[in-house]
């Protein structure tokens, strides 16, 4: 990622120019501001913008129609949506028509740098630290497979991933079930289309079914308006469920009947819409237990495990450990504008002899804490940086 890019913000609310102009000009880029899009396209016809962050209702020509007129003209710049919840359906549409992400508003300003340094080509160095990591013939995967375990994960993602099947990726917390969800998705035909991500656990029973499958009007108190559901977000891409073992009976039937119809019916709706998504699932769970106890349908389970891919612990993949933290070295650093910290006999031998009970997860946010400790000008991650508890594993 070059530290000098230049960004174009519009924005017809002057806080929050001046806000990401600031942020981003911390980061050491050049950014223009501009309150509305016609004002935006006069900047864009007389300077080379390498991101551009817009807002979507603005007086006049909305952000959306700027994005298609970008996308148009230019189709290799970078449009990020930033937008109100109520037009999330509408953002999809726009990632569908070209532009790179969207961020809800109130943003979380450090999310929306991490995208902006996607967006930047932050990417770029990831994947060739992710080719070095690999084997040869295996560089540019969408995910790191140093290990042999991980090697025989990804050709079973590769084998699957233009399949319709479903697929059930099972594995403990934090071990990177979403990135191998992500990879599935990536490497079919329907990579250009939507991939949304839903964590059953972090929803409350009242509120998972009205997100799976939208509501209209009046479907009960408080449904002013009608909502697109997840599924209707992910047509023609893929949804992925997290800890799909957390769902109650009564959206596990409606789940199965989804699979065995290929159709939704909204909540307050009697209309059943047509959908074509692929299913993904993952879970922390021994689902055959659940079933067993009584908490979760043998059919439902036999719908969603068509393919089912298990992904090993970090402490069984120690080939995999310096490999994810160079990676997530990197990430941190270009995200904090500096130079990637090597690591050090000592630090290797530490992260190897931790048995990571918090997996991948555990490793990225020890990373994160290292970079953020390390003095300015360090170049080596030394021992002392890491918590305790992985220096006493040494």
């Amino acid at each position: 990622m070059s530290k000098n890019s230049k960004l174009l913000i519009v924005d017809d609310e002057l806080n929050i120019r001046r806000i990401l102009q600031m942020a981003f000009e911390k980061m050491g880029h050049q950014v223009l501001v501009a309150e509305d899009a016609r004002v935006a396209l006069q900047l864009l016809e007389s300077n080379n913008f390498d991101l551009v962050i817009t807002d979507v209702t603005m007086p006049g020509m909305t952000g959306y129609e700027l994005q298609n007129i970008i996308h148009e003209n230019q189709p290799d710049l970078p449009v990020i949506i930033m937008t109100a919840y109520g037009t999330i359906p509408q953002a999809v549409a726009a990632i569908r028509n070209g532009a790179y992400e969207y961020v809800t508003k109130p943003f979380d300003l450090d999310q929306l740098k991490k995208i902006v340094v996607s967006a930047l080509g932050g990417g770029e160095t990831l994947k060739k630290m992710v080719k070095k990591a690999s084997k040869p013939g295996l560089g540019g995967d969408p995910f790191l497979a140093a290990s042999p375990a991980m090697q025989q994960v990804l050709e079973t993602v590769r084998q699957v991933a233009d399949s319709k099947a479903t697929v059930m990726i099972g594995g403990e917390s934090g071990v990177g079930k979403e990135v191998v969800a992500n990879a599935l998705h990536t490497l079919s035909s329907r990579s250009k289309k939507p991939f949304v991500a839903v964590s059953c656990a972090a929803l409350p029973e009242t509120l998972l079914e009205s997100e799976l499958f939208g509501y209209e009007k009046g479907a009960f108190t408080g449904a002013n308006g009608s909502k697109v559901g997840r599924f209707e977000a992910a047509n023609e891409g893929t949804l992925f469920l997290d800890e799909i073992g957390e769902i109650p009976h009564l959206v596990q039937v409606k789940l199965l009947r989804v699979l065995q119809e290929r159709e939704i019916e909204r909540l307050g709706s009697t209309k059943p819409t047509k959908i074509d998504v692929r299913l993904i699932t993952a879970t922390h769970r021994d689902l055959r237990a659940a079933v067993d106890a009584g908490s979760f349908r043998l059919d439902l389970l036999y719908r969603l495990q068509v393919v089912e891919i298990l992904i090993p612990p970090l402490r069984e993949r120690i080939e995999d450990i310096v490999p994810l933290a160079e990676l997530f070295m990197a990430k941190f650093a270009a995200e904090n504008g500096r130079d990637p910290l090597h690591f050090g006999p000592e630090a290797v031998k530490a992260l190897h002899a931790y048995p990571w009970p918090g997996n991948v997860r555990e490793l990225e946010n020890t990373i994160e804490r290292a970079m953020v400790l390390a003095p300015a000008a360090s170049n080596e991650l030394e021992t002392r940086l890491l918590p305790e508890r992985i220096q006493k594993a040494a």
